[in-house]
């Protein structure tokens, strides 16, 4: 679905732009496709000299749920010293934040097109599990318990 963009920045850009085809929600759950996108990205780093590519200019770029996917792999890379240093990450509206859907980016976007609030929950669901039987409590924020919520405020907070 990106190859045209993939060969447009590839000759704008003068570099080498590897596109991974990861397996898709909710056929495939999670972490099918953070797996894919690892795995894929170590093999081309591995094996970076067959591609003539300078292993100091490795950046990993992703949109929406390959916004997510380029973070992850992003941050698990970080500290692999067998492998070439990522130089950056470009990240295209990902999908980086499904713990709560009423912080105030949610509510004032709610009902802006392209991805409505109810279905990034939707979409972040059929991510994780395949389906969308909670939906109605991840909408309300009750599917996270009292004590996570406090643990974790510092990331996830309306102030």
């Amino acid at each position: 679905s990106h190859e045209k963009i993939c060969r447009y920045i590839a000759r704008e850009s003068e570099l080498v732009v590897v596109s991974v085809g990861y397996r898709l929600a909710p056929e495939h759950k999670y972490p099918a496709a953070y797996e894919d996108c690892l795995n894929a990205t170590i093999h081309f780093m591995k094996n970076i000299e067959h591609y003539g590519v300078d292993p100091a200019r490795i950046i990993i770029c992703g949109d929406s749920a390959g916004g997510n996917l380029a973070a992850a792999v992003s941050q698990t890379l970080a500290g692999r010293s067998d492998l070439p240093r990522l130089r950056a990450q470009i990240l295209i509206y990902p999908g980086l934040q499904a713990l709560d859907f009423n912080l105030p980016s949610y509510q004032q976007n709610r009902g802006v097109p392209l991805l409505f609030r109810e279905r990034a929950a939707f979409f972040a669901l059929q991510y994780l599990n395949g389906d969308a039987l909670h939906m109605q409590e991840v909408l309300e924020g009750s599917h996270i318990p009292p004590d996570m919520r406090l643990k974790y405020r510092k990331w996830v907070n309306p102030d």
